[in-house]
């Protein structure tokens, strides 16, 4: 029942990820997202039918609801169109992270509000009341995850582009060119933790994960 409401909160954080990158890159002088109108929040703009659908669905139905994220179709940008290219591309992959954390944290002051106004920490809360909760506990998880997860340095995830800010040109040119490789060893690394039940991800995510859930809802995760 409640995966009618994650699927959607799932959908809309990755759109909103997504949206986030061609709009900086607008504000930084490349166009090329809003002239394939591509800044728009309309799902069918958007939605990879694996990526977007079957992967996060197939996640949340084999963890039992314990693990979800997924991709939108990549909004186009063109590097070549900021004034400086490293640091364009380093603010434009930033912003999609910086966005699902920004989603976290208000939709985290919205769950603390209505705990302490709905939830008692001996009789619990209405049902209505405690599913409302269970909805928003989820929305700051997925986006914690999804934000997290792009920040993982390797090609192309986000944080490859945005440690390459701290590179010099040589190394960054190098290290960002291998894109290909880097999409082959993450979905080995996906495929050998799910095989083998290694969770090598969640040993990367879980201890920032169990930090910043706790933080922001004050809740232990």
């Amino acid at each position: 029942m409640e995966y009618i409401f994650i699927i959607p909160i799932i959908l809309m954080s990755i759109i909103i990820h997504e949206v986030s990158h061609g709009y900086v890159a607008y504000l930084l002088g490349d166009d090329t997202a809003k002239r394939y109108r591509r800044l728009s929040l309309h799902p069918m703009k958007h939605i990879d039918t694996f990526g977007t659908i079957i992967l996060p669905l197939l996640l949340l139905l084999t963890s039992g609801g314990r693990l979800a994220f997924g991709y939108a179709k990549p909004v186009p940008i063109n590097p070549y169109n900021f004034k400086d290219y490293k640091k364009g591309t380093a603010y434009t992959a930033a912003a999609g992270p910086l966005s699902n954390f920004i989603i976290a944290f208000v939709v985290a002051m919205i769950f603390r509000l209505l705990a302490a106004l709905f939830f008692d920490p001996f009789t619990g809360g209405a049902p209505v009341a405690m599913f409302t909760l269970q909805i928003l506990y989820a929305t700051i998880l997925f986006n914690m995850i999804i934000g997290l997860f792009n920040l993982i340095p390797i090609p192309p995830l986000d944080g490859s582009k945005v440690i390459g800010l701290f590179l010099s040109d040589e190394m960054y040119y190098k290290y960002t060119a291998q894109e290909q490789k880097g999409m082959m060893i993450l979905m080995g690394i996906i495929l050998i933790s799910f095989v083998f039940n290694l969770n090598i991800l969640g040993r990367v995510l879980f201890p920032p994960l169990r930090f910043f859930m706790q933080l922001l809802t004050g809740v232990a995760f």
